[in-house]
């Protein structure tokens, strides 16, 4: 068992810009990935303007053996899984979703090649918080929790820093997730997280993977209205 760092320095690391990073550990659920990033943030903003990355490192160094004890190591589900499309859906439920309601969230067009699937869900977001937050909605759909892999990546403007707070994750799909952060660079797409769900189906698709995976993001961002309209 093994988490890896891969990690991104913009030019203006470490006086003013954190690096992006990616966490790939395919032994641990979404939750407990989602845990690391957040406690990884919370360095970051203990040693603002200072080089990050070794205590980044000791820090999960210092969680690993929690995080796997409490890892359920279930086999992946490779089994073809039914393609229907999720419908659009705002979720509620709970007395905290009443009062920071989860954003709306769109569930785009499946694509299916040789037994594999894939299927982009997208958001219209303002904060790291709600980014989380449709993380977390996402997840509690069985089908999406069943997926072999859970790659996203978020892209938000700091009105106030006049600057892009980024981050992407590709669940054990590695360099899916900083591809799919690309696409949203490139497509001037801004306030937007995307995730797109791959289920395995057993034949090795190559780089087409990663095709796919880009086309299911762009599909879902137009069918939200996410991105300008000169990328449409």
């Amino acid at each position: 068992m093994f988490v890896k760092l891969y990690v991104k320095f913009p030019d203006s690391y470490p006086s003013i810009s954190p690096p992006t990073f990616e966490i790939s550990a395919p032994y641990l659920k979404q939750e407990q990935k989602t845990h690391l990033r957040y406690l990884l943030e919370n360095v970051y903003l203990s040693y603002i303007g200072q080089n990050v990355i070794f205590q980044w490192i000791e820090k999960i160094r210092e969680e690993m053996p929690s995080l796997f004890v409490k890892s359920n190591e279930e086999s992946l589900n490779t089994s073809e899984m039914n393609h229907e499309t999720l419908a659009p859906t705002e979720f509620q439920d709970s007395a905290i979703d009443k009062l920071f309601p989860c954003p709306l969230i769109t569930h785009g067009e499946v694509i299916v090649d040789r037994k594999s699937s894939f299927q982009g869900h997208a958001a219209s977001v303002s904060s790291v918080q709600q980014v989380r937050q449709v993380i977390a909605e996402l997840q509690k759909n069985r089908k999406i929790q069943q997926a072999t892999h859970n790659i996203y990546a978020y892209r938000i403007y700091n009105e106030s820093n006049k600057n892009f707070i980024h981050d992407c994750d590709d669940d054990g799909e590695v360099q899916a997730g900083s591809r799919l952060l690309h696409l949203l660079e490139i497509m001037d797409a801004k306030n937007v997280v995307v995730m797109v769900s791959r289920w395995y189906g057993g034949i090795h698709l190559g780089p087409d993977r990663f095709r796919h995976i880009n086309n299911a993001a762009r599909q879902v961002l137009t069918q939200a209205d996410l991105i300008p309209m000169n990328q449409k």
